[in-house]
Parts: structure tokens; sequence; C-alpha cells
């Protein structure tokens, strides 16, 4: 998986559509291997990101869990722990 791409199932707040976006254009980035297609290439790697989008916000509403929602605040928290210990403060 992509490192860029972060979890998003299980939050309060739910993702955002601008998150649910983001993944997807780091997914199709790292897929197509474009940062930014060319003109020629640019219609089909749009859509590939919306499609990418709106496939994902079906997934995350589809989903269920018994787990209790995480916090975004804690999460993060983690995440910037385990970046100090693999790269230092």
């Amino acid at each position: 998986m992509c490192r860029n791409i972060k979890i998003l199932y299980n939050f309060e707040p739910p993702a955002t559509k601008d998150e649910v976006r983001a993944a997807a254009l780091q997914y199709v980035r790292k897929i197509s291997g474009f940062a930014k297609p060319s003109a020629a290439n640019e219609r089909a790697y749009d859509r590939a990101v919306e499609d990418v989008a709106r496939a994902s916000s079906a997934l995350l509403r589809s989903l269920v869990t018994s787990a209790p929602p995480r916090d975004r605040e804690v999460e993060a928290a983690k995440a910037h722990a385990r970046a100090v210990r693999r790269f230092g403060s």
C-alpha cells in the first residue's frame, strides 16, 4: 500500500469527501506512475481518480465494525511517535 494513503475507516468524525479523493489521487498516482498526466492522458487519469473515490466511498459506507470509532488526534499522536522512533526528532 502507498504509505501516503491513510486509513479512513472507523473515525469520528467520518472521512470527508476531500480525504477520500486525496487517497484516490494518491492511489492513481502510484499505479500510473504519473504525478501529473500529460494532456493526452488527463481525461483518463481524472476519470480514474473519480472512479476510485466513488468506489472507496461506497466501501467505507458498506463496512461494519463493533470496534469503537478511532480518535483522529490519538492516531496522529501515534503516527508522530512512530516517525520520531524511525527518523529521530
